[in-house]
């Protein structure tokens, strides 16, 4: 009888045992998914010269005399790093391109600035579609957080994903670095997050734009028919 008690006991540890290791197998894997980096070499560790692995450099004007891009090698404690030094006005960026699944996403860059003018948009994270961006760094400032939050679509898509000094029609300069770029799926936006984009719905506006009805179309173009009529006659009476 006794021998019997310690095999159940025995059986009931050992399976509590196998219990807990599957959980604790499970379960760091789960998190760690979850928080996975989708950037090639988001934390810039590796790269060569100037160059920095998995991203490429690109500008409005793409030339040494404007915008010199820098890759800082990781020091000790330290981690890696990638600077925009931009001389003349210039909207200039390091970027990687990343597929997206389906879902909700956030990106993410520390950044830091040194003497970025005040008028135009400064240093951000952004995807390289229309007004999708972080906050933005100007003037100087001490090693910051940025990001946002972005919805893909069912059929997912690729993101251009920019590490930038200046945007579009906002040509600025200075010297911006960035450190620990992320991408990262999440469950959605926190209530009361500022800033939050629909992929799929900017790329729907981008290609059909704001046309308006069809009668406002029908209108706009009959009135300057009208009005190259009118000058038309205006013009052939005043003719001697």
């Amino acid at each position: 009888m006794t021998r019997r008690i310690m095999g159940i006991g025995a059986y009931r540890v050992g399976f509590a045992a196998v219990v807990l290791a599957l959980g604790l197998l499970i379960a760091p894997r789960g998190s760690r998914a979850a928080e996975e980096n989708l950037l090639n070499n988001g934390d810039f560790a590796r790269g060569s010269g100037s160059s920095c692995d998995g991203w490429r450099v690109d500008a409005w004007i793409l030339s040494p005399t404007a915008t010199e891009f820098n890759w800082i090698r990781p020091t000790g404690a330290e981690p890696g790093e990638v600077e925009i030094d931009t001389h003349h006005d210039n909207d200039a960026r390091w970027v990687q391109t990343v597929p997206l699944g389906p879902g909700w996403y956030y990106v993410s860059v520390e950044a830091r600035t040194e003497k970025i003018l005040p008028f135009f948009i400064g240093a951000t994270i952004s995807v390289l579609e229309d007004s999708i961006m972080s906050a933005n760094l100007k003037r100087t400032n001490d090693w910051t957080k940025l990001g946002f939050y972005l919805r893909v679509g069912p059929k997912g898509g690729d993101v251009d994903v920019a590490l930038r000094l200046g945007g579009f029609m906002n040509l600025n300069r200075g010297k911006a670095f960035f450190r620990r770029a992320s991408v990262v799926r999440v469950a959605g936006p926190p209530l009361g997050a500022e800033r939050v984009f629909d992929l799929e719905q900017i790329r729907k506006e981008e290609v059909t734009g704001p046309i308006g009805h069809t009668w406002s179309l029908i209108a706009t173009f009959i009135f300057f028919i009208i009005v190259a009529i009118a000058g038309w006659r205006l013009f052939s009476e005043s003719l001697p």
